[in-house]
C-alpha cells in the first residue's frame, strides 16, 4: 500500500483538534479510502455513512429536530453502535446534502463524537449554503499522487530521495546514472499520473491500455457530474471547454480562448463555466498578473488564464498512446511543452503554491510565476535541449524595479547555476515546497493509496 501525505494531517486532526474534519478533493483522488484505511490503521471504532447510497441517512440529516434527535436517528439506522467519546462518524458523499456543513457547528458543540465529511464537487456544491460553521470545521484538500509519492512503486534504495533533495537545495548536480533513471521515471508519471486507479492498473497488470482505460472512465465520470449538476445548455459547455483543454494546453500560445467553441463567446460571460471545473477539482486555473508585486493575487487580469487537467496521465491519455510511448522512448518527435508545463502546474498546487504566469509587450510570457520565500519567483518550464535559452526570462530578470533575487529553471539537463538562475531537472519539482504554510490557499494533500 502506498503511503501518502495526507495520512500525517489526518493523524495531527486526530490527535491535536476538536474540530470536525472536511476532506474534499476532485473525483477519484482516493478521499474514501485514505479516510477508511486512517480510521482503521489508528484502531479507531467508526460509523460511514454514504449520502449516496444511503438516501434515508439524508432525511435523517434534513429532518432532525436537534443534536439529541439526530443521534438517536442515526443510532436506530447503524447497524453499529454509537458509542459516545468513542465513535467517529464519517459522512460520505456530503454534496448530496450540503446543508451538513451548516448543522456540523452544533454537532461538534455536543461533544459526543468526532465527525469527519468527504465529497466531490464541494466547492460547487458548498457555495450557497447559509451560513459555514467557522471555528468548527477544518478542511484538508486532496490531489492526485505527486511525483514523489508515485515514486513508491520503483523501489527505489533508501537515502536516494535526501540525497536528490541536497542536490537541489545546494545546487549541485546529480550522479549521471541517477539522473537518467529519475528522468525514465519521470517519464513514466507523464504517462501513468497520480490518479489512484491508474496507478493501481499499472502495479498490478503493467498494462497500459489499462491505464488509458481507467482514465477514460474517470474522465466519464467528470462528464456525468456535468449531467447530473448543472442545466443542459451549462452541461454542454462544461464538457465542450474540459474537451478543449488539451488542444488549447498544445497550440502556441497556451492560454485558453474560449472563441475556440464560439467565435462570439466571452470569457466575462462565462466565468461561472470555468469557476465550475476549477471548484470541482477537475481544471487548474492559472491566471495572468500584471506586476510580480505582492500579494500577486492583487495583479490578477482574470480575462486572461491558461487551464491545465488535474492530471498529467489523463492529460497524455487524451493525447493518445503514441504520445505516451514517445513519451516513454524518450523521442524528441512529442510536444512535450504542454505535458511539462501542466504536470509543473500540478506539482505546484499540490505543494501549497498558487501558480500564476506573467505576460506583458516588455519582456514575453514566463511560464509560471510563485509567492516563493517572501519573494516573486519566475520557473520556465523547457522541455527541449536548449534548455539555457530564455529570451522572456532574461528580459523579466533584467527588470531593476522587479528586482527579482533568482529563477528557477525546469528541464531535462542536470542541475546547474548561472547567476541567478538555477536549473533544476524536472523531476525536482518535487523538492519545490511552500515554505510559509500560511499563504497556502489550497490545503496540502496526502493520503495512503
Amino acid at each position: 500500500m502506498l503511503q501518502r501525505k495526507i495520512e500525517k494531517e489526518l493523524k495531527r486532526w486526530l490527535d491535536k483538534s476538536n474540530k470536525a474534519l472536511l476532506v474534499t478533493g476532485a473525483r477519484q483522488v482516493g478521499k474514501t479510502f485514505i479516510i477508511r484505511s486512517f480510521l482503521k490503521n489508528a484502531g479507531m471504532d467508526y460509523v460511514e455513512y454514504n449520502l449516496i447510497a444511503e438516501e434515508n441517512v439524508v432525511k435523517i440529516l434534513d429532518s432532525a429536530e436537534d443534536v439529541n434527535d439526530l443521534v438517536l436517528k442515526l443510532s436506530l439506522y447503524s447497524q453499529k453502535r454509537l458509542i459516545g467519546g468513542k465513535t467517529v462518524i464519517f459522512f460520505d458523499e456530503i454534496q448530496e446534502f450540503p446543508e451538513i456543513i451548516t448543522k456540523i457547528k452544533f454537532m461538534v458543540e455536543d461533544g459526543r463524537f468526532r465527525y469527519i465529511l468527504s465529497g466531490s464537487l464541494l466547492g460547487v456544491e458548498l457555495k450557497n449554503i447559509r451560513s459555514a460553521p467557522v471555528g468548527s470545521l477544518e478542511t484538508l484538500t486532496m490531489f492526485p499522487l505527486d511525483f514523489e509519492e508515485f515514486l513508491q512503486i520503483a523501489n527505489l534504495p533508501d537515502g536516494l530521495l535526501d540525497t536528490l533533495r541536497h542536490c537541489f537545495s545546494e545546487c549541485t548536480s546529480v550522479d549521471p546514472i541517477i539522473h537518467e533513471r529519475m528522468l525514465r521515471l519521470f517519464n513514466l508519471y507523464l504517462i501513468i499520473g497520480g490518479m489512484p486507479a491508474a496507478v493501481d492498473a499499472y502495479v498490478r497488470t503493467n498494462d497500459m491500455e489499462e491505464v488509458m482505460r481507467e482514465h477514460q472512465s474517470i474522465a466519464l465520470q467528470y462528464k456525468s457530474d456535468f449531467t447530473k449538476y448543472e442545466s443542459q445548455n451549462k452541461k454542454l459547455l462544461l464538457t465542450r471547454v474540459y474537451d478543449l483543454i488539451p488542444s488549447e494546453l498544445n497550440s502556441k500560445n497556451s492560454r485558453f480562448k474560449l472563441t475556440s467553441i464560439d467565435k462570439t463567446a466571452r470569457i466575462d460571460r462565462n466565468e461561472n463555466t470555468f469557476a465550475w471545473l476549477t471548484e470541482a477539482g477537475v481544471a487548474i486555473p492559472v491566471y495572468n498578473v500584471t506586476a510580480p508585486t505582492f500579494p500577486l493575487e492583487l495583479n490578477v487580469k482574470s480575462s486572461f488564464f491558461k487551464l491545465f487537467l488535474s492530471d498529467v496521465g489523463m492529460l497524455t491519455t487524451l493525447y493518445g498512446r503514441m504520445t505516451k510511448l514517445r513519451i516513454v522512448e524518450n523521442e524528441r518527435g512529442v510536444n512535450e511543452g504542454a505535458i511539462y508545463e501542466n504536470v509543473a502546474a500540478q506539482e505546484l498546487l499540490a505543494h501549497g503554491f498558487t501558480p500564476f504566469y506573467y505576460q506583458s509587450k516588455r519582456t514575453g510570457e514566463n511560464d509560471f510565476i510563485i509567492e516563493y520565500d517572501d519573494a516573486a519567483l519566475p520557473i520556465e518550464i523547457k522541455s527541449g535541449k536548449d534548455y539555457m535559452t530564455h529570451v522572456a526570462l532574461d528580459n523579466f530578470m533584467s527588470i531593476r524595479e522587479y528586482d527579482i533575487p533568482s529563477a528557477f529553471v525546469f528541464c531535462r539537463g542536470n542541475v546547474s547555476k548561472a547567476g541567478r538562475i538555477c536549473y533544476f531537472p524536472m523531476y525536482m519539482l518535487m523538492f519545490l515546497t511552500n515554505s510559509n504554510p500560511d499563504k497556502t490557499v489550497i490545503s496540502l494533500d496526502n493520503y495512503t493509496f
